[in-house]
């Protein structure tokens, strides 16, 4: 029998062990010539340890465990070995193989067990499955390049040897976000970006002296977590589609490595750390979108890859004769609340914070997270209670897209403890109908300016609100008032995909135009949306490529387009110009106005900390046919004094006399901003008479 001295490694995410420890004269047995013996049990996943490697997995209903281990580029194992009924303990089977050289091999499982689908147990021996824990899954580092699917992942041990030197998290305040959502690839894979790597993670880090000059200081990249863009591949009209947003995870602790410049054996994630860091470094934080409410597998008839062969009935919630609940409109629904997925999620985010150095989460479709295992909504699910409480979290933004595609809708009422931001909804849609004209929406206009109060009770709920307009899901800003309907035809679905209830306006001509007199008006319209959002209370977030009139040519779930629709234009930039400076200026202009951003003192200057105003001051007029809304927000700070700033709105199609608050006799108005004017022009006393004019907005300040 042969002996050998064992060392534990640290933990990676989860912090099971404290201290490294050693154990001497350790017996080992041998399989399939290799030397083994039982491993470290609180670390899951393939971990490095000096003289070998670390496997841990568990199984609730298993009969067996086979670890599989390949070489690289082939699809059959040179070595299988399986777990001794001795290396289990609980649910738990953990395995030390020595001698093996992390570059030289990747791994998989089979699992053996009963099937009885009636009952949610579908073991099958048979299929290679992918460690639910793998920091990389292997063939996926070229965009649709990669084969064989779904059945055979595999994965790589990674070595996590990056240096963050003396980094510091930005730690921003939530009241001071400027949210920048933006997809990897399609920020930068069209050749008008003009970055050496497109469509990667250096890609976007080129462009970083561009968000520098725009002036975010938060992006949002959706999915990063490994997802397969060939899972539901297909063709229309010659076309290839994708899965090209990626809300379909493969794996929720490896990085999608086909966004990496280049490959990175067994050092997977050193390209998005190095991101990470250096939009850190200038004042920029990052958020990750995770899906943890379904996965790639699908339902009974979708790819069989990891979580079915572990524990189909403990990963995902099924009905009482062993269907899948689809609560995620995807296929299945993650079990979200069971203990044990409960602590897989939690490993995970705690993973992307200490090795990543991860500063937010947005969860999507986060309404799933706080249901029971029968599917129902519970008062304080324990994932969201815990997350929310979690020390390694502490400072970690935690945001919510507060429904779900089984009809939950939780805007204003999601679990959150305080500490949860939630996508207002009601905020996209009240000022998308405001903003073209819809009549009645003064009065709301005038609640989703100041922070949705009547949703969020200020006291308890503060900077609880996401303000958007656009994201990912729907039009983006150009299109908004561009199209009267969705034009969804190139997914192949003949326009029945999509969301039909878009509140867009086309300004009278559907898509493109060369009429200047209906491009000026959709330019304006653009310029009222972005004043509005960054004249607003909550956290204010836009999409990529909004600052310059970017187009999805009518698309508004362009979730499979990998080409012009989806990516950036960036020759649009030097075309809207203007829309581009006028961001830049509001941005600033919000930076520039605490009282924007936060209740300061009550108020100021005798006016309260906010009030509503009809074309007469103080004197609020939200009747059907109203569409003239005025906003003030007044606050005082000890080293800035008195900030007044009054918001007029007009979302009439005729001119709208009006008068601002009096204010005190040692202090005037100043006109900051008039969306009428196509290009930005100097701040300058108000003008008087005061005259708004057609579909647009005003910005005054008080000196």
């Amino acid at each position: 029998m042969e002996y050998n001295n064992v060392t534990a490694p640290a933990p990676q995410g989860g912090g099971q062990l404290s201290l490294p420890r050693t154990i001497h004269l350790v017996p080992m047995d041998t399989i399939d010539g290799f030397s083994v013996r039982p491993g470290f049990y609180e670390i899951n996943g393939a971990t490095a340890i000096p003289g070998g490697v670390n496997f841990t997995v568990h199984s609730q209903g298993a009969t067996s465990v086979e670890l599989l281990l390949f070489r690289r580029t082939e699809q059959e194992p040179f070595a299988v070995l399986p777990f001794p009924k001795h290396y289990r303990i609980g649910n738990v089977y953990s395995m030390i193989v020595f001698k093996l050289n992390i570059e030289e091999f990747e791994y998989a499982y089979r699992v053996g067990g009963p099937y009885e689908p009636e009952k949610g147990l579908v073991f099958d021996r048979t299929k290679y499955l992918l460690d639910p824990y793998a920091k990389a899954v292997t063939g996926q580092s070229q965009w649709g390049e990669t084969a064989p699917r779904g059945q055979h992942y595999k994965a790589r041990v990674v070595k996590d040897d990056f240096d963050w030197g003396d980094r510091k998290q930005p730690l921003i305040p939530m009241e001071d976000l400027i949210i920048y959502e933006l997809h990897v690839r399609g920020f930068t894979r069209d050749p008008s970006s003009g970055v050496l790597h497109p469509g990667t993670f250096d890609g976007l880090r080129e462009k970083i002296p561009y968000l520098l000059s725009l002036g975010v200081n938060a992006v949002e990249l959706m999915p990063i977590f490994e997802f397969d863009e060939m899972l539901d591949y297909r063709e229309v009209d010659g076309n290839p589609l994708y899965n090209y947003w990626g809300y379909s995870t493969v794996s929720f602790f490896a990085p999608n490595t086909s966004y990496t410049a280049s490959t990175e054996y067994n050092r997977e994630g050193n390209e998005l750390k190095r991101l990470i860091e250096e939009l850190n470094q200038n004042g920029i934080e990052v958020y990750l979108d995770v899906v943890f409410n379904h996965t790639a597998e699908g339902n009974e008839r979708g790819p069989f890859f990891s979580f079915k062969g572990f524990d189909n009935n403990v990963y995902y919630l099924l009905t009482p004769s062993g269907q899948y609940y689809n609560f995620s409109g995807c296929g299945n629904t993650v079990n979200c609340n069971h203990p044990v997925v409960q602590q897989m999620i939690i490993n995970c985010l705690r993973y992307w914070v200490t090795t990543y150095r991860v500063d937010g989460f947005r969860f999507d479709l986060a309404s799933i997270l706080g249901r029971n295992e029968d599917g129902s909504p519970m008062r304080e699910p324990p994932l969201l209670r815990a997350l929310a409480f979690d020390p390694i979290l502490a400072d970690v933004k935690l945001i919510a897209e507060a429904w779900d595609a089984g009809g939950l809708y939780q805007v204003g009422t999601f679990p959150a403890w305080n500490r949860w931001a939630e996508w207002n909804g009601r905020y996209r849609d009240d000022m998308r109908r405001y903003i073209k004209g819809d009549g009645g929406l003064a009065q709301a206009a005038a609640l989703r300016i100041s922070g949705s109060r009547d949703i969020y009770e200020p006291e308890g709920r503060q900077n609880a609100s996401i303000n958007f307009i656009t994201c990912h899901d729907g039009f983006t800003l150009w299109d908004l008032f561009s199209y009267n309907q969705k034009h969804n035809e190139k997914n192949g679905w003949n326009n029945t995909d999509g969301a039909n209830d878009n509140n867009s306006w086309n300004c009278g001509v559907e898509g493109e135009t060369s009429d200047p007199a209906v491009n000026a008006l959709r330019r304006r319209l653009a310029r009222n949306a972005f004043a509005l959002l960054m004249c607003s209370r909550g956290i204010p977030m836009f999409l990529a490529g909004d600052e310059f009139g970017n187009t999805q040519f009518g698309n508004n779930n362009a979730y499979c387009q990998d080409n012009l629709i989806s990516w950036l234009d960036w020759r649009l930039l030097e075309k809207h110009q203007d829309i581009f400076r006028f961001f830049q200026f509001m941005i600033r202009f919000r930076k520039e106005h605490r009282v924007l951003r936060a209740n300061l003192s009550g108020g100021a200057c005798g006016f309260p900390d906010v009030s509503f105003h009809g074309v007469e001051p103080w004197k609020e007029r939200f009747g059907d046919q109203d569409r003239y809304v005025g906003v003030m927000f007044a606050g005082s700070e000890r080293s800035a004094g008195p900030q007044v700033v009054y918001v007029a709105s007009n979302a009439y199609w005729e001119a709208l006399n009006f008068r601002l608050p009096e204010l005190p006799s040692s202090m005037e108005w100043e006109l900051v901003a008039d969306t009428w004017e196509e290009t930005l022009s100097v701040a300058r006393p108000a003008p008087a008479p005061l005259v708004i004019r057609p579909r647009s907005v005003m910005i005054f300040v008080a000196r």
